[in-house]
């Protein structure tokens, strides 16, 4: 991400996908990567629904792997967190895990999800801390193909905008992504 003027706006940023080339349904998702920082930064390891171009969001269905949205006392914490549609409204349920010491810049770290026809776990560095069960019919989102996206977003609503003490360029280091199925 850097501060730049391009197209009307303040910052780029980046984004990477395998829409259109690579889907799947159920398995293990993980990817070694070292997080930027600070106010308003927003990375994320996620995956849409195959039929995204088709049915739009949320009737697609999403798996956040990984987001954090950075700043101070915010740059050592990650969310998990699954998106639905519920009768035309975005319906959602996530956990977070915060680092014991440190900021998920100071090193890589492992963020996965293990997901099968009956739920959906997340890990950071193997510590499970989300579990979702995805049985119920109005999660039928999840029994579908997804695709996967990583990126770092600048601003928005949920980080906010960056300040003063927001340094640039910033970068989210990936060292591998890898899909394990049939275990």
């Amino acid at each position: 991400a850097r501060e730049e003027s391009v197209g009307g706006r303040d910052y780029t940023s980046a984004r990477i996908t395998t829409q259109n080339k690579f889907d799947f349904k159920y398995g293990r998702i993980e990817a070694r990567i070292k997080l930027p920082y600070g106010q308003g930064i927003w990375p994320a390891f996620w995956m849409l629904g195959a039929n995204f171009s088709s049915v739009g969001w949320p009737t697609c269905g999403e798996i956040d792997i990984m987001e954090m949205v950075g700043g101070t006392d915010k740059d050592n914490t990650v969310h998990a967190t699954l998106h639905w549609d519920n009768d035309g409204a975005n319906a959602n349920y996530g956990l977070s895990y915060t680092l014991p010491s440190g900021i998920f810049a100071d090193d890589y770290h492992i963020f996965a999800v293990e997901w099968d026809s009956q739920e959906i776990k997340a890990y950071m560095d193997d510590i499970e801390y989300f579990v979702a069960d995805i049985t119920p019919e109005q999660l039928s989102e999840f029994q579908n193909n997804f695709f996967i996206l990583l990126n770092v977003a600048v601003g928005g609503n949920w980080p906010g905008s960056p300040d003063a003490t927001t340094s640039f360029p910033q970068t989210m280091e990936v060292d591998y992504v890898r899909v394990y199925q049939g275990l």
